[in-house]
């Protein structure tokens, strides 16, 4: 028979006090763990909120001589939470990122109260979110999350805030917004609590500083006055295709309490690790690994489209990836062509460029493409038109260029279609737009230029919608 796991007991906010308070008689807490004989990483971690077993937390009270700790222990001390073990996207298939994980992980331990998550749809800002969460999620009281991607519920900041207090089993004295506001914080303030918001973007619009301004002016209310509070053991980690602008210039005052991440692909020896997970054969001698490597690098590690090929692999091809390479494999050599060709500067554009790599299975079309990428085009179609035509004529040069040429083409095709030239000014705030949606991928060249260009996946779809405004 299974044994029970032992209770685990953590301080409150009252013990936490009294247990820095009694530190003050050390240098440090090197040199309290050295002087009474104490392991220095779980005390560290006790300290830190990790809970630990009764007779570990006894020992520690009764070398830090806390005063009537026996009579006070409900008041010091309270019991970690069962921990949340499924969750909606983390799950046994997560592979990679173990220093970003640890990198960000501290953060959050740490001084930063808003960690926000940056990149493309299907890069794995959800699924780090709760990894991360996963980590530390002993040290909160209470996980509140939304995700206004797949939420039905309204995305004004009201509704989101008192959903949030009842699940805090709050009462709400007062229906008017700013006092909700303050009894949120309030008790962000004084609870230790972590809430998660997936797919930010939603509540973005333009402004006159551009784009990534909060359509309901209540949601700035809420990452201001959270960012001011003197001191809170609450945390946010947000998750975003777009770069939040207000919140940018926000958090500029407050850096210690900020970070932001933007994320790129899994690297090879992680391709080579999620293909292992699902099952298909990646050993040293195997000619599926060379296949599976291949892939890998024309989705740039894309870890949503590497997971749909993978399952598609294992379903319907026997976990064959020879199998499937005889589907699929002249679509992966034509692109691995014209990459060739543009990196070795023979040919640099491809006005005539048809791949399909966002649809190159059904799998793909269904799961990457139209829930996801296509939403994206038609995201930004409608609100930015002038941004969405430069994604679409940019989309023909095959590798990074400087910004002057993605210029070049909007201007050719501003004159074109509107008859109208756009100054300096004008033409920058459109690519902008483009770069604080994370669909321009930047780099330096070899002469210390900074070159824009698009991931392969978001090109392969871009050059489908250039064929559409160019029949």
């Amino acid at each position: 028979m299974a044994r029970n796991k032992p209770k685990l007991y953590r301080l409150t906010t009252i013990g936490h006090k009294l247990v820095q308070e009694a530190l003050k008689s050390f240098e440090s807490i090197s040199s309290f763990a050295i002087e009474k004989n104490q392991h220095r990483q779980t005390f560290t971690k006790f300290h830190d909120g990790d809970g630990v077993i009764r007779s570990t937390a006894e020992t520690y009270c009764d070398v830090l001589d806390i005063p009537n700790w026996r009579e006070n222990w409900e008041n010091i001390f309270e019991l970690v939470p069962e921990k949340i073990t499924n969750w909606p996207v983390y799950d046994h298939g997560w592979v990679g990122r173990k220093n970003l994980v640890s990198s960000l992980t501290k953060k959050v331990q740490g001084s930063c109260r808003l960690l926000v998550l940056l990149g493309i749809t299907g890069i794995g800002k959800t699924a780090l979110s709760e990894r991360i969460a996963d980590d530390t999620q002993c040290r909160f009281n209470k996980i509140l999350r939304v995700n206004f991607d797949s939420d039905d519920s309204p995305r004004n900041f009201v509704n989101i805030a008192v959903r949030w207090l009842e699940e805090l089993g709050i009462l709400i004295t007062d229906n008017q917004t700013e006092n909700i506001l303050k009894q949120l914080i309030n008790y962000l303030r004084e609870e230790r609590i972590l809430i998660l918001i997936d797919s930010l973007e939603a509540l973005l619009t333009a402004s006159d500083d551009g784009w990534g301004d909060f359509e309901d002016e209540w949601w700035t209310r809420f990452f201001e006055s959270f960012l001011t509070i003197e001191s809170s053991a609450s945390r946010l980690i947000v998750t975003s295709q777009d770069l939040p602008s207000k919140i940018e210039t926000l958090a500029s005052r407050y850096p210690n309490s900020y970070h932001r991440e933007i994320l790129d692909g899994l690297l090879e020896d992680e391709q080579i690790d999620l293909f292992a997970k699902a099952g298909l054969d990646v050993s040293l001698d195997s000619e599926d690994r060379q296949i599976l490597i291949r892939i890998g690098k024309i989705y740039k590690g894309h870890p949503l489209t590497l997971r749909v090929v993978s399952g598609e692999i294992v379903e319907s091809f026997g976990r064959n990836a020879r199998a499937f390479w005889q589907n699929i494999g002249d679509e992966i050599e034509l692109v691995e062509q014209h990459l060739l060709a543009a990196e070795s500067g023979m040919k640099l554009e491809g006005v005539d460029d048809d791949w399909k790599l966002h649809k190159l299975t059904r799998k793909i079309r269904a799961e990457v493409y139209r829930r996801r990428v296509d939403a994206v085009f038609q995201r930004l179609k409608n609100q930015n038109a002038d941004a969405y035509l430069l994604i679409c004529v940019a989309a023909t040069y095959r590798c990074p260029v400087q910004d002057s040429a993605w210029l070049l083409q909007l201007n050719r095709y501003i004159k074109r279609l509107k008859d109208q030239i756009y100054g300096k000014v004008q033409q920058q705030e459109v690519l902008d737009d483009l770069l604080a949606r994370f669909l321009v991928e930047t780099s330096i060249n070899h002469e210390n230029n900074r070159v824009l260009g698009l991931h392969n996946l978001i090109r392969s779809v871009a050059l489908e919608h250039r064929q559409t405004l160019f029949p």
